[in-house]
């Protein structure tokens, strides 16, 4: 009987009802994520120093710009209590971009 239910489950579960994901992705997490993915991006640009895959990785958090997307992040992880590396590696990113929207990048 263990072996049916096992059984059962399984085409169940991957034949006749498996789960559809929609509208999944880093656009749609809630604010505590997207400032832990911007400061994931923070640390692989601290290390590669590549701006443009920075930006490129920012985008995929919505529609906004990469610049207030970090600015908003910042904001967050001030107010929950980030530790100040962190916070430091956010601040250069955002500053980078900001220098970038400045020059016309």
């Amino acid at each position: 009987m263990i072996a049916v239910g096992i059984g059962l489950g399984i085409l169940i579960g991957w034949e006749l009802a498996p789960v559809r994901y929609a509208e999944s992705g880093p656009h749609t997490l809630r604010q505590d994520y997207r400032t832990d993915y911007v400061l994931m991006v923070a640390e692989v640009y601290e290390v590669q120093g590549d701006l443009a895959m920075a930006l490129a990785q920012l985008v995929t958090l919505g529609d906004g710009s990469p610049a207030a997307m970090v600015q908003e992040a910042i904001a967050y992880a001030q107010e929950a209590g980030y530790s100040p590396d962190d916070l430091a590696r956010m601040l250069a990113l955002a500053e980078d971009v900001a220098q970038l929207n400045l020059e016309g990048g």
